[in-house]
């Protein structure tokens, strides 16, 4: 019997203009990133500017704009970097 190992496993991506930008099988870490980045997480307007910035975008490659989170290849969120 053949199992579906994206039931066992899921695949995580958070896309940005049609290519996987961080990619995790974890179930948590992703959607939890995916809120930092549209400034769900982090309601402070500086401390979410200093996080786009220093880290999405110079440490990890995001840009300004519309990015997905995206569940064993269905989009199950978008959202927006944005300056605040």
């Amino acid at each position: 019997m053949k199992t579906d190992t994206n039931k066992q496993n899921p695949t995580h991506e958070i896309r940005q203009n049609g290519k996987a930008v961080l990619r995790s099988d974890c179930e948590y870490s992703l959607p939890m990133i995916f809120n930092n980045l549209t400034g769900r997480n982090i309601p402070d307007a500086r401390q979410y500017n200093d996080y786009i910035e220093c880290i999405a975008i110079r440490d990890i490659g995001f840009t300004y704009g519309e990015i997905e989170l995206v569940k064993n290849g269905e989009v199950v969120a978008k959202g927006l970097i944005t300056k605040k």
